[in-house]
């Protein structure tokens, strides 16, 4: 189906959050934060290689569902940003970022599922992420 894609970054996340939630045709969407590495200005691609892997992944396996799908891209920042362990994804109790890629499935104001780093290339382990929330 299809997926709509919007970019935010610490300084944007809450403001797209609020206007995702407030916009009445989001209403039967399934709504999903990945939070990314920046691509690094020197090379135009990404500083982290699972973020490389993961992210066409994701879109594919997002864009073969049957499923409307909003994914918030949310861009975490160059390395050494990303590394100070006061980030705010990193503090954020709504998110508890730990590695980029995370995906995780938004419902309303939390997190209803999750694929940290190490598992979010794995359509196998997407596809359940799209299943009806309850």
């Amino acid at each position: 189906m299809s997926v709509k894609k919007v970019d935010a970054d610490p300084s944007t996340l809450e403001k797209v959050l609020e206007d995702l939630k407030s916009d009445e045709s989001n209403r039967n969407k399934i709504n999903f934060i990945l939070f990314l590495a920046n691509n690094d200005p020197t090379t135009n691609r990404s500083w982290c290689p699972d973020c490389v892997r993961a992210e066409p992944v994701i879109y594919k396996t997002l864009e073969e569902s049957a499923e409307e799908v909003n994914v918030i891209r949310a861009y975490a920042g160059d390395r050494p940003t990303w590394r100070n362990p006061m980030h705010p994804w990193r503090v954020d109790p709504r998110f508890k970022v730990t590695g980029v890629p995370t995906l995780v499935r938004w419902d309303g104001d939390s997190v209803k599922g999750r694929l940290e780093d190490h598992q979010a290339h794995v359509p196998n382990l997407i596809r359940p992420l799209l299943a009806p929330s309850t």
